[in-house]
C-alpha cells in the first residue's frame, strides 16, 4: 500500500509554521511516502518564493502543486518554477506562455507517480479572460501524451463544489484520486468514488483558525461591508489548523482503498 498525505493550501507565516510543528509526528502517524501541499499563498498569503518553497521542504514536504495565486508575484514565479522544476507545478490548463509545467512524473515505491495540477473554469472567468482550457479536455490529453504512470493524482483549484463534484466523477477509475484546493474550508465528503478514485471537494487549508481563509477577520469584513478591493491582510495570530487527507493506493492496481480527511488544531507556535 503507498500512503500519501496532502495538504490543503499553506497561508502565509502561520500556514507554514503549522506544517513545521506537525509533520514529524504525521509522517510518523501515519506511515507516509509521499508529502504533498499546495503552496500557491505560501509566501505571505500571496504566490510562492523560493525562501518560503524551501522552508515547506525543510519542513519535510516532498512535492508542491498550486494554483491561480501562485503567479501574483509574477516578478518572482519564472525564477521559483526554473529553481524548483521537478518538484513545483501550476495548473496544466494554462496557457504554455506561464512558467512551469502542469505535471510532473515521480517515483514512489518503485512505483511511476504522475502529478497533475488542473485549474477549474467556474468563477475564474473574469480573472483571467478566458485563458483558462477546460480541465476536463486537459486531463484526457494529459493522460493520452504524459508518460505512462502507475498512479496518477491530481490537485484540483476549484471554487465551485458543483465543478469539482462533476471532475471528481468524470475523473473516476482514470485516476487514483482528486483532491480538492482553492477554498480553505475542508468539506466531509472525503470519499473513493465508484470505480476506484479517491476524492474530496476540499482538504481545506494550513493557516490562522481564527481567520477567513487565513486572512484577517476585520480585512476580509470591511470588504463585504464597504464592496471595495481593499488590501488583504493574512493572520498570523492564535490558534492554527492544518488540513490534510491520507490517501492510500493500492501498490498494484493504482487505484485508491481508502482516504481519511484530518484537521488538527492547536495553539500557535512561535513563529
Amino acid at each position: 500500500m503507498i500512503r500519501i498525505l496532502f495538504f490543503g493550501d499553506v497561508v502565509g507565516k502561520a500556514g507554514r509554521a503549522g506544517l513545521r510543528t506537525t509533520l514529524p509526528e504525521l509522517r510518523e502517524e501515519f506511515k507516509s511516502d509521499l508529502i504533498v501541499a499546495n503552496a500557491e499563498n505560501v509566501a505571505h498569503g500571496v504566490g510562492i518564493t523560493l525562501k518560503t518553497a524551501n522552508e515547506l521542504f525543510a519542513s519535510g514536504v516532498d512535492f508542491l502543486t498550486s494554483g491561480n495565486h501562485v503567479f501574483d508575484r509574477k516578478e518572482q514565479t519564472a525564477e521559483v518554477f526554473e529553481v524548483l522544476s521537478g518538484r513545483l507545478i501550476r495548473p496544466a490548463n494554462f496557457p504554455d506562455s506561464y512558467p512551469g509545467k502542469g505535471w510532473e512524473q515521480i517515483s514512489v515505491q518503485g512505483k511511476k507517480l504522475l502529478m497533475v495540477n488542473l485549474n477549474a473554469q467556474v468563477f475564474m472567468e473574469k480573472q483571467f479572460s478566458g485563458e483558462i482550457r477546460s480541465p476536463f479536455i486537459t486531463l484526457d490529453r494529459i493522460l493520452q501524451t504524459a508518460p505512462k504512470s502507475d498512479i496518477i493524482i491530481v490537485d484540483f483549484h476549484s471554487e465551485a463544489t458543483s465543478e469539482k463534484r462533476g471532475f471528481g466523477f468524470y475523473a473516476d477509475g482514470k485516476v487514483a484520486a482528486v483532491v480538492g484546493t482553492h477554498t480553505h474550508v475542508q468539506t466531509a465528503d472525503a470519499q473513493v468514488l465508484p470505480q476506484g478514485t479517491a476524492y474530496i471537494s476540499d482538504v481545506g487549508m494550513c493557516g490562522a483558525r481564527q481567520s477567513v481563509l487565513g486572512v484577517k477577520t476585520e480585512s476580509a469584513l470591511n470588504r463585504f461591508l464597504t464592496g471595495e478591493r481593499t488590501a488583504l491582510e493574512v493572520e498570523e495570530a492564535g490558534e492554527i489548523e492544518v488540513g490534510a487527507v491520507l490517501i492510500e493506493i493500492d501498490h498494484a492496481s493504482g487505484k485508491a482503498k481508502h482516504i481519511q480527511s484530518f484537521l488538527r488544531v492547536f495553539p500557535a507556535p512561535v513563529l
